[in-house]
């Protein structure tokens, strides 16, 4: 039996939240697109006017026998700072708003009891921020931009120097 789910997360430039995801077994894609504004198939030059109130995220087609949502979310934490509800690191704006985006009822007690428990971690001293939203639609991002990370390594590798490696390193180990 053959079983699939999807999970739509934003954490800032979506370049650098697909790999985290890519690289998990149960992942059957991640696709970079955007979500969670009024335009119906926007272009990345319309999000990133800030026009549009589009996000950018990922979606992850998964099998929930292999990986779970409630581990989707963890390593979402991971890849994010849940205390800046204006952007990730260096990406600034609305477009690059945390936003875990929920398809039923259960995946949003998973990410609210997450999110109730990450903040009771006080690991942070600021206020989690992320939203917690119902899944929008979702329009896959222009080819350049999916898979960046294995079709440009060195300038992936700079994007996630700019702030967000150092970042999990000081608050996750």
């Amino acid at each position: 039996m053959i079983t699939e789910d999807s999970a739509i997360f934003a954490g800032g430039c979506f370049w650098c939240m697909v790999e985290p995801f890519d690289q998990q077994p149960g992942i059957k894609s991640v696709i970079s697109g955007y979500t969670g504004g009024h335009v119906e198939n926007p272009t990345y030059e319309q999000v990133s006017s800030h026009t549009t109130g589009h996000t950018e995220a990922v979606k992850i087609t998964f099998d929930p026998e292999i990986i779970s949502y409630e581990e989707l979310v963890e390593i979402y934490w991971r890849q994010t700072d849940p205390t800046d509800a204006m952007g990730q690191f260096q990406d600034r704006g609305d477009n690059y708003r945390p936003v875990i985006f929920v398809n039923s009822p259960e995946q949003r007690d998973i990410a609210e009891k997450s999110k109730k428990h990450l903040q009771d971690t006080s690991r942070f001293d600021d206020p989690i921020v992320t939203k917690i939203e119902d899944v929008k639609p979702f329009y896959p991002a222009e080819e350049e931009h999916q898979d960046f990370y294995k079709k440009d390594p060195m300038r992936y590798k700079m994007e996630e120097a700019g702030g967000r490696e150092t970042f999990k390193q000081n608050k996750w180990n």
